[in-house]
């Protein structure tokens, strides 16, 4: 379930100025040696510590196939590529240097397959949750307030209903 909390725009010169959208809130972040102990847990053959060893080996090639200039695709998942970081346009082409122009490297992920929005927002299923000092009250995403202890909430993507991501896609 993906919970989410209402938060209002209060930057003046904001295009929505007092505006309201919906932010996803995180339970916790799953660490690799999470990920390995979750995946041991699904009848899996393997012990936690043998597909944390796959997995640590995989990033590592990832890492190396990327750097390699190398894109790296795992289906349902993500392809992996790299971008540049420029820190300023060179005027002339003569003018561009590697330290003058290019801050770094960054890491770019493309959800593939089961992973992409347009998937995960027929498979989401939101309920809007309370933040500290507020009640919720019900929204056209959420007819039903958290307190009540119903799951509530709506599949995304298929309703119609305001966009799921904020005004700057978070």
């Amino acid at each position: 379930m993906v919970r989410y909390i209402l938060q209002q725009i209060k930057i003046t010169s904001h295009k929505y100025f007092g505006g309201w959208f919906a932010k996803n809130v995180v339970e916790e972040t799953i660490d690799l040696d999470g990920l390995a102990e979750h995946m041991s847990n699904h009848n899996s053959p393997y012990s936690k510590g043998v597909i944390k060893g796959l997995l640590t080996d995989m990033i590592g090639c990832i890492k190396e196939l990327l750097l390699e200039g190398k894109n790296v695709k795992i289906d349902d998942l993500a392809i992996f590529s790299l971008g540049i970081k420029n820190k300023e346009m060179a005027l002339k082409e003569e003018d561009f240097s590697v330290s003058k122009n290019i801050a770094g490297v960054k890491l770019k992920a493309r959800a593939t397959g089961d992973l992409m929005s347009k998937n995960l927002n027929l498979e989401a299923t939101l309920k809007r949750v309370s933040t500290p000092g507020t009640s919720p009250s019900p929204s056209p995403l959420d007819p039903t307030p958290s307190s009540g202890g119903s799951n509530g909430g709506n599949t995304g993507g298929s309703s119609g209903n305001e966009p799921i991501d904020g005004p700057n896609g978070d």
